[in-house]
């Protein structure tokens, strides 16, 4: 992983256009080729990212850049799409590499883990004509618990948890933005779900268009059967 601070600004161009003016920021770029452009407030989220796959190249700056104050150009084209950053560094204030080896991966508590071999065993709990695609689905921010397709064969990302709350209601929300730009994939939605979801996550998920779905853990372990309670 290299790890680069510095005074920067950047280009994004694809689907839409957006720009970020010059202000010191973190940029990572990781082993898988991703590239990443952070801030020290507002997000833990990146300001703007290319996932995998992606080249990136440094060039030297044009003219106009160079009376501007930049140093170097980051070029970074998606390998996929027409997707490209262009990040103009000015000062440089850090700049390093590390192999950080490999990761063993988020170990999820015994209940999270269950929960989402249960649901990938019985998919259909999501609804009819669900079917799985994969289970941690890998992507430059992590892994999308489960991946699936609805009855009509859309991309359904699910974020599982054993209490929901905004934060997970967030995370689905990045790793959404991220697998929307695959155009493989897209469009992909969200279910989130969870033994309980708090009040403020289920509003929240609903507004971003998310769906929420209440697991029953005992009745999917098949310990019990709702349909035999008497309240």
């Amino acid at each position: 992983m290299r790890i680069v601070i510095a005074e920067c600004s950047v280009d994004y161009e694809g689907r839409l256009q957006a720009h970020l003016p010059l202000a010191k920021r973190l940029l990572m770029v990781k082993a898988d080729g991703s590239v990443l452009v952070h801030s020290d407030g507002g997000s833990y989220k990146p300001l703007n990212w290319m996932a995998p796959p992606c080249t990136m190249a440094e060039v030297e700056p044009e003219d106009v850049e160079v009376a501007d104050g930049v140093t170097s150009v980051w070029l970074v084209q998606h390998g996929k799409s027409d997707d490209r950053l262009r990040i103009r560094l000015h000062t440089v204030h850090h700049d390093s590499a590390h192999d950080l080896g490999v990761d063993p991966g988020l170990v999820k508590d015994g209940v999270e883990a269950q929960l989402q071999k249960l649901l990938a065993q019985h998919i259909e709990t999501l609804g009819e004509g669900y079917t799985l695609m994969r289970r941690e689905y890998m992507t430059a921010i992590g892994p999308v618990d489960i991946m699936c397709k609805d009855s009509g064969g859309a991309t359904v990302a699910v974020e599982l948890k054993r209490h929901g709350t905004i934060d997970g209601v967030e995370q689905l929300t990045r790793y959404l933005e991220l697998l929307n730009r695959d155009p493989h994939l897209a469009p992909v939605s969200g279910v989130f779900a969870a033994q309980t979801i708090k009040p403020q996550a289920r509003t929240l998920a609903e507004d971003r268009g998310i769906r929420c779905v209440v697991l029953d853990y005992d009745a999917m372990r098949g310990m019990d059967d709702p349909g035999a309670r008497l309240f």
